[in-house]
């Protein structure tokens, strides 16, 4: 539902920028013979010669249109040149036209700010770059003015062929113009610049509207294609509106426009003129209106109200995002017909080949972008045989997303078979799924600083991953660690590498004088070196996550979580309490006592910890947390009993 925005206080030039049939485009620069000719690209289905997804201006000459199929068009335009969209996993694959349309948004975002709508269509917010251009070099010095800049089309002015250059350019040097037409000026010429760019470095051409807010940028981009920009000063928005379908208004194409057309009787956008704020109000209040509005609140029943006041005058509040990258990702595949899916099999296989898919392209998105989703939502269309309960539509389901292709599938199933328990209600009829669709949202940017927990994991380093990743990252599984040169894994209490800048263990001195005591026995004698390398191996004690800290001392201290440091530390104080402290220490035991001080930092109380923070971290980090505090907890109870297991056994008898 469209809500009011407040209005800024200055004027901006916003820009709406639209590719032309880009498909088209892009499949003409992989083939610069199909350049020139009427061109279409189709579905990868070969029914009917498959459906029109992007046309050519050289087929719609012809009467070619997108909601034709390949064998209608070839009878309206017998030369034209269908090109089959790219199929991967039994479905469209898009990615070449993301990446054509990544490249033209990396050259419009150079002037301000970008918002990336669709694969073809950007907005862009000159205000600042239309005020420096302005208070600089304003459109009456400028020694030449780029030709597109000229070929404008601007409301209001006359446009005859002979002399729109020229009024063109009167009007983009009008001295006495007030300010925002001046700001549109300036705006004109710089998207015509950037139009110019994207052709040079791109081969893509490109259509614009200018003006002063988001609605009407987008509403004059279309106004003139292909390869054409559109200004809409503020004496021009009125006229503009007056005939324009209510319906070719951005959220108005559906059933909300069905409903004023029948509520209110408007056909265009101007009618909306004769009505007041309150009697919108009154018309769209709480307990009538559109389809189901009585179930929304006065608050955004009384802003649509305002809303729809607001467009009909030309006023929109609506800011352009900072957005580059797209805000979800999703995809999804329809089963018209007889190819509906009728098996829970069936929607397991295409389920697992769409995740695939999701999965490739959010941990993509991870490693350039540094951005995590979150949410994975799943969308299904679907029917009941005999036309039961046809009202019922088939719910979707979301879930928190979990990373790596396995565990997507997973979740996704999960999802499907609640939905079909709901859509269904536990009646024992057969049904079909016409289409499926699953996306990742609410995605986020890492936060800076944020590292990823294998570089705590011995054996892995810079060079196993790319320096533009080594940040931040979501393994689906941790790598194996090296070997040596006997085929075994390196031993001891390896922390990070060092190009992490982690202080190896105190220990590790001591392992490496051994290994070297074990090196030269090996080398004495092969097959008892190895024998007793891999019994080693075998005695090795298992990975914890406390190895990876610095400042672990040994292998059986390392094992021991906080609580045991801070038990052992107590256990000693009392020995030294009842004994006296021992005569004649060594360097030895002096160092022990001080790793024992300085584990004491690691005290904490079971009471304390919050369960809640325990469930963020990764699985396998819960549970070794958890067996932390069970073992923290267990040895609390034991210590009121004594203070070690020679308390449990009864004194043995002196014989």
């Amino acid at each position: 539902m469209p809500v009011a925005r407040p209005e800024p206080q200055e004027p901006r030039v916003i820009a709406h920028v639209d590719m032309d049939c880009f498909y088209v485009q892009v499949e003409q620069r992989k083939n610069p013979e199909l350049r020139g000719l009427p061109t279409a690209v189709v579905q990868y289905n070969n029914w009917k010669g498959g459906g029109l997804i992007a046309v050519s201006y050289e087929a719609r000459k012809f009467g070619v249109k997108r909601s034709m199929r390949g064998d209608e068009a070839k009878k309206v335009c017998p030369d034209i040149q269908l090109v089959q969209v790219p199929v991967a996993r039994g479905k469209a694959d898009l990615n070449s036209y993301r990446s054509a349309g990544s490249e033209v948004v990396a050259i419009l975002s150079t002037k301000g700010r970008c918002e990336r709508a669709s694969i073809d269509e950007v907005y862009l917010d000159l205000t600042d770059a239309a005020k420096s251009m302005l208070s600089e070099t304003p459109p009456e010095v400028l020694e030449s003015i780029p030709e597109e800049a000229l070929k404008s089309k601007v409301l209001g002015l006359n446009s005859e062929d002979d002399d729109r250059e020229k009024n063109v350019r009167e009007w983009l040097f009008r001295r006495h113009a007030d300010y925002q037409d001046k700001l549109l000026a300036c705006g004109a010429i710089i998207v015509a610049r950037l139009r110019v760019k994207v052709l040079e470095e791109t081969k893509f051409t490109c259509s614009a509207g200018i003006a002063h807010n988001k609605m009407l940028a987008k509403l004059a981009s279309a106004m003139h294609k292909p390869a054409q920009q559109t200004v809409v000063p503020s004496s021009s928005v009125m006229d503009l509106l007056s005939s324009l379908p209510v319906k070719k208004m951005k959220q108005l194409g559906g059933k909300l426009g069905c409903s004023l057309q029948i509520d209110l009787g408007v056909n265009t956008i101007g009618d909306l003129l004769n009505f007041s704020e309150a009697k919108l109000q009154e018309c769209y209040g709480i307990n009538t209106g559109y389809c189901n509005i009585s179930c929304l609140s006065s608050h955004y029943s009384s802003n649509f109200s305002t809303w729809l006041w607001k467009i009909a005058r030309g006023t929109s509040g609506e800011e352009v995002e900072d957005r580059l990258l797209p805000k979800s990702h999703g995809c999804g595949k329809t089963f018209p017909g007889p190819k509906a899916l009728k098996t829970t099999a069936s929607v397991r296989s295409w389920l697992n080949q769409l995740c695939e898919e999701l999965s490739e392209r959010i941990q993509f998105d991870l490693d350039q972008n540094k951005r995590v989703a979150h949410t994975l939502t799943l969308h299904t269309n679907a029917y009941k045989e005999n036309g039961v309960d046809s009202q019922r539509k088939f719910p979707s389901k979301s879930c928190p997303l979990r990373y790596g292709t396995a565990k997507i599938q997973d979740d996704a199933m999960k999802l499907f078979d609640s939905a079909l328990h709901d859509f269904l209600s536990s009646q024992n009829i057969r049904w079909g799924i016409t289409s499926l669709s699953i996306s990742a949202s609410k995605i986020s940017e890492i936060p800076s600083g944020t590292c990823s927990i294998l570089k705590f994991f011995r054996g892995e380093n810079s060079s196993s991953m790319s320096s533009d990743n080594s940040d931040v990252l979501i393994p689906e599984s941790i790598s194996k660690s090296p070997k040596n040169d006997a085929g075994l894994e390196n031993e001891g209490c390896m922390a990070a590498t060092q190009s992490d800048n982690v202080d190896q263990p105190a220990c590790q001195e001591k392992e490496n004088e051994n290994h070297s005591n074990q090196t030269v026995q090996d080398k004495a004698n092969p097959a008892q070196g190895i024998g007793a390398s891999q019994k080693k191996l075998k005695e090795k004690e298992p990975y914890s996550i406390l190895k990876f800290f610095p400042g672990s001392e040994s292998s059986s201290t390392r094992k021991r979580a906080f609580g045991d440091l801070n038990q052992d530390h107590l256990e000693r104080n009392q020995t030294e309490q009842q004994e006296g402290p021992s005569e004649g220490c060594d360097d030895a035991t002096a160092r022990s006592n001080q790793t024992a001080q300085q584990h004491e930092i690691w005290n904490f109380n079971v009471e304390d910890v919050d369960p809640s923070v325990i469930d963020e971290l990764p699985l396998e980090i819960q549970r070794e947390v958890r067996g932390w505090l069970h073992s923290a907890t267990k040895r609390t109870n034991m210590t009121k009993r004594g203070s070690s297991i020679a308390h449990y056994f009864s004194p043995v008898k002196k014989t």
